[in-house]
């Protein structure tokens, strides 16, 4: 099964709330989309080709969750060391881009990098969740591209501007629900103009999903719909106008966005 949100509306924007009448939910099955309620919990009875719509980030976060530093060798090629405990940082909802959309390279950055990484959508109020029990609180699997502009980030002392700007959060197409597959099955690809730059699976993370999980969940309440990005491999590199980034995950799907001059 793979779970949506979208639109009839080709020029609606990717950071349209749920409270707006025009998103709607729908699950993909053989290239129709099959509208729900909200949360797809039941099928509403209108269906139409998964290409007459709008694919928007299937989930709307209340917060961002990133971890920094999880593949040891994408410590290394930055120049720093393996840490001891997860690093967290957050995007805001409106860095937030769907499959297809551009990623706006912003005028004052030198330096705009692709971060492909799995995402995890939580489906549970999460709060002080044990590591043995996180699996409990996970919807499922999606794939994100965590934009970076990589000079501001030297630049900063923290990560905010570099990670917060507007599509610097591609999400999508769709979530598949933990129920449906292995976390461990899970294999991550970023491409870049057809060339392969990262691959990885989670048994490569520094940091476990359960434990990120319990680790996040001891700072703050995750609530359904929140969006954690695992953290990116070795291999990231620099954008250039024009290039078309493709994150896939084996058994989830491809997000592809192409990155645009200021």
């Amino acid at each position: 099964m793979r779970l949506v949100r979208f639109t009839l509306d080709r020029h609606l924007p990717a950071t349209t709330p749920d409270t707006s009448p025009l998103v709607r939910y729908g699950v993909v099955d053989n290239e129709t989309v099959y509208e729900t309620r909200a949360w797809w919990a039941e099928r509403t009875g209108a269906a139409w080709p998964l290409a007459a719509v709008r694919l928007l980030p299937p989930c709307w976060p209340s917060k961002i969750v990133c971890v920094g530093r999880n593949y040891e060798e994408h410590a290394r090629e930055l120049g720093n060391l393996a840490p001891g405990e997860p690093v967290i940082f957050l995007k805001p909802p409106s860095a937030l881009a769907a499959h297809g959309d551009p990623i706006l390279m912003p005028p004052i950055s030198n330096r705009v990098d692709y971060e492909g990484e799995i995402g995890v959508v939580i489906g549970t109020r999460a709060r002080n969740v044990p590591v043995e029990r996180a699996h409990e609180y996970i919807l499922g699997y999606t794939c994100v591209n965590d934009v970076t502009a990589r000079d501001l980030q030297r630049k900063d002392v923290q990560w905010t501007r570099a990670k917060g700007f507007d599509t610097f959060c591609p999400v999508g197409p769709w979530i598949v629900p933990a129920s449906e597959l292995s976390l461990e099955a899970l294999r991550l690809r970023t491409w870049v103009d057809g060339q392969i730059r990262q691959q990885a699976t989670p048994a490569e993370m520094i940091f476990s999903v359960p434990r990120i999980i319990a680790f996040v969940s001891e700072v703050m309440t995750l609530e359904p719909g929140d969006l954690i990005a695992t953290g990116t491999p070795a291999g990231v590199g620099p954008l250039a106008p024009g290039s078309v980034v493709r994150v896939e995950i084996e058994h989830v799907g491809i997000l592809e966005n192409r990155a645009v001059a200021p």
